[in-house]
């Protein structure tokens, strides 16, 4: 188990407790080694009958994975083929669909910050989980700012929000909340952060059948205070589709500067700052993902990867972020118009043949 882990269980309920807070909880492999243990543990165990996942910290429940430990192991090895950037990546893809497809209540508490891998293991599927939100939520698949794509199943449920907000939450990595959240289908209920020492009350002395229609009633009474319908992605939706149904990130562009408003021109120049390559990937991968399944999404989002490193993209990315903070990326190609078909086609090449793809063994399950 790993040091960054805490596990318990509390009223035939285990609870997962990330306790990273100084990396606000980035993954490393043994804590994506250690949520897998526990979950595989209580997944046949009678008398565990839910799972909690949450944070030792009210500052993220997860920033993603561990970028320095990308760029370290990755820059050592310059084919993007380490043993331990292929360990990572496999196995937290892997637990990804685990996640996806577990059979008991899977409630996953986002306070604070959850972000790329963290979204990864919030995102379940629709008929286990519980995606609690608070004020506090700051959620993003921002990859495309450290030069990679938004991967673990973030194809799937970017692919799967209404009309085209995944398109645009994936090609500006902006962050949203609460409000935002629940409106796109990435969260199920919104509770106040002050009234989550009740709702852990709740669940510690809960004999309830269904707990996940109980946190559903619990979360009613907070109903207003996060109304979907006023979030930013419901006020700007007829723009965002108009706009982000557009066939190459060029046009993307092009249209959002004619169009002029504050909201355009806003995600324009977000958009002008992140890597030109890995968005115009990330807009074919969230095409093809639309009509993939989960497990397929995630066999190709672990090629994807493996020609991220390769070409070196992300590296580049989080040494301007995290390493020298210069925040000036030199990317390649430098811009839109200089990046080719065949150059974004080619992070879709296929990697292992079928019968040997570290992720051949995923499968479609009832959710």
């Amino acid at each position: 188990m790993s040091d960054y882990l805490l596990t318990s269980v509390h009223n035939h309920i285990g609870y997962i407790t990330l306790d990273r807070p100084k990396a606000l909880n980035s993954l490393s492999l043994d804590m994506v080694r250690g949520i897998t243990a526990a979950l595989m543990a209580w997944r046949d165990d009678p008398q565990i009958r839910a799972v909690v996942l949450q944070s030792s910290s009210e500052k993220a429940l997860c920033a993603g994975g561990d970028i320095r430990f990308f760029y370290d192991v990755g820059a050592a090895s310059p084919r993007g083929d380490s043993a331990l950037l292929e360990d990572f990546f496999t196995e937290e893809y892997a637990l990804n669909h685990l996640i996806h497809f577990y059979p008991k209540p899977y409630i996953a508490l986002m306070n604070g910050v959850v972000m790329g891998g963290g979204m990864g293991i919030a995102q379940a599927g629709p008929q286990s989980c519980v995606r609690i939100v608070t004020e506090r939520t700051k959620m993003a698949m921002p990859e495309v700012n450290i030069g990679l794509f938004p991967d673990v199943g973030g194809g799937y449920f970017l692919s799967r929000t209404p009309g085209q907000c995944g398109s645009y939450l994936g090609l500006s990595g902006e962050v949203i909340g609460a409000a935002d959240a629940l409106y796109a289908g990435l969260a199920d209920v919104f509770i106040p952060s002050a009234e989550l020492p009740a709702l852990m009350q709740l669940l510690h002395t809960s004999d309830s059948t269904d707990l996940r229609a109980q946190i559903h009633q619990f979360a009613a009474a907070y109903r207003d205070q996060a109304d979907p319908a006023g979030s930013q992605l419901a006020q700007q939706r007829d723009l965002i589709d108009t706009v982000f149904s557009a066939d190459s990130v060029s046009n993307v562009m092009q249209a959002l500067r004619e169009e002029g408003s504050d909201f355009a021109q806003k995600t324009a120049n977000t958009m002008a700052k992140r890597s030109p390559l890995m968005m115009c990937v990330t807009l074919e991968q969230l095409r093809r993902s639309a009509s993939m399944t989960v497990s397929e999404c995630l066999r190709m989002e672990r090629d994807m990867v493996r020609h991220c490193f390769k070409h070196g993209e992300v590296l580049e990315g989080v040494r301007a972020l995290v390493v020298d903070k210069d925040n000036t990326p030199a990317w390649s190609p430098a811009s839109l118009d200089a990046v080719s078909r065949d150059q974004v086609l080619s992070f879709f090449a296929q990697v292992w043949p079928d019968y040997a793809h570290p992720l051949r063994y995923l499968q479609e399950l009832a959710s």
